[in-house]
């Protein structure tokens, strides 16, 4: 299993003006402990729209690399999502779903991926072209290293283990979204 802290530093040791969207769970924690970037955006209390928002980013700034970072929980409450995504075909997105099989943020019931559901197999059945499931840190690497130079859209469905979240701490809903706009010159 991937250890979802060290593959955060990873990627963020790999970006450069690229755009994240996390989704609402503990890997945008993870995330943030890899390296703080203004073009981070940290979902607040929008369960399963991480996909929805980063296609439409996507969308809106086809030269630039827009990176979903989701969590099995999240995904699972927004499945059409990955329909849109693959239908749209934004070569510029890389879908990064972290899948510890469980709702971690309220308590650790069990997700769907905890009994049969494949991920990584829905997202080929919707259609995505290139689809990785990985469960090494080596396999993430070598998958994110390929996402970052070939077109999309990526999925990458990486098994990792829930742990304890790496920090808290983050800024204010209101303080992200400005900070984000500011980034990307969005905010007149």
């Amino acid at each position: 299993m991937i250890d979802r802290t060290e593959a955060s530093k990873y990627l963020v040791g790999k970006l450069q003006d690229e755009l994240v969207v996390t989704s609402l769970g503990n890997e945008k924690y993870d995330l943030r402990a890899g390296g703080e970037r203004d073009r981070n955006f940290y979902n607040w209390n929008a369960m399963g729209m991480a996909s929805s928002m980063g296609l439409g980013l996507a969308m809106a700034r086809p030269e630039l690399k827009v990176i979903v970072y989701d969590g099995d929980g999240s995904l699972l409450m927004n499945l059409g999502s990955l329909a849109t995504i693959a239908s749209r075909e934004p070569e510029n997105l890389i879908h990064i779903v972290w899948d510890n099989r469980s709702y971690a943020m309220t308590g650790g019931q069990p997700t769907a991926t905890a009994c049969r559901t494949n991920l990584a197999k829905v997202a080929e059945g919707a259609g995505y072209p290139r689809v990785e499931r990985v469960e090494t840190l080596a396999t993430f690497q070598s998958a994110v290293d390929r996402a970052l130079k070939e077109p999309g859209p990526w999925f990458i469905h990486c098994l990792t283990q829930e742990k304890p979240v790496a920090g808290g701490g983050l800024p204010s809903p209101t303080a992200i979204k400005h900070r984000f706009m500011d980034a990307i010159g969005a905010r007149h």
